[in-house]
């Protein structure tokens, strides 16, 4: 019975970090990768960088982004940070 009162506090401390930190990570894992997968062409986006452009063209890897002088950029998908404005 004493081995067990000795690993609660460290199954409670599990319990705890799992809540507070593990699960709302994984949450924005999935909310990330769903927005990486439901990218469109002409959509507003922001890269990581902080570029703010708009989808020419996508890829499976790869996003070309026109950015406001004309000019295009290919990027990681996986640079994109979040969809602005969706058309």
């Amino acid at each position: 019975m004493e081995g067990l009162g000795g690993f609660l506090p460290l199954i409670l401390m599990f319990v705890v970090l799992y809540f507070l930190l593990i699960r709302p990570q994984q949450k924005r894992q999935k909310e990330t990768r769903e927005m990486h997968n439901s990218l469109q062409k002409g959509d507003k986006i922001v890269t990581i960088g902080g570029l703010h452009a708009i989808i020419d063209a996508i890829d499976e890897d790869k996003v070309i982004l026109r950015a406001g002088d004309g000019s295009k950029l290919t990027y990681d998908r996986h640079a994109v940070r979040e969809v602005v404005d969706q058309e």
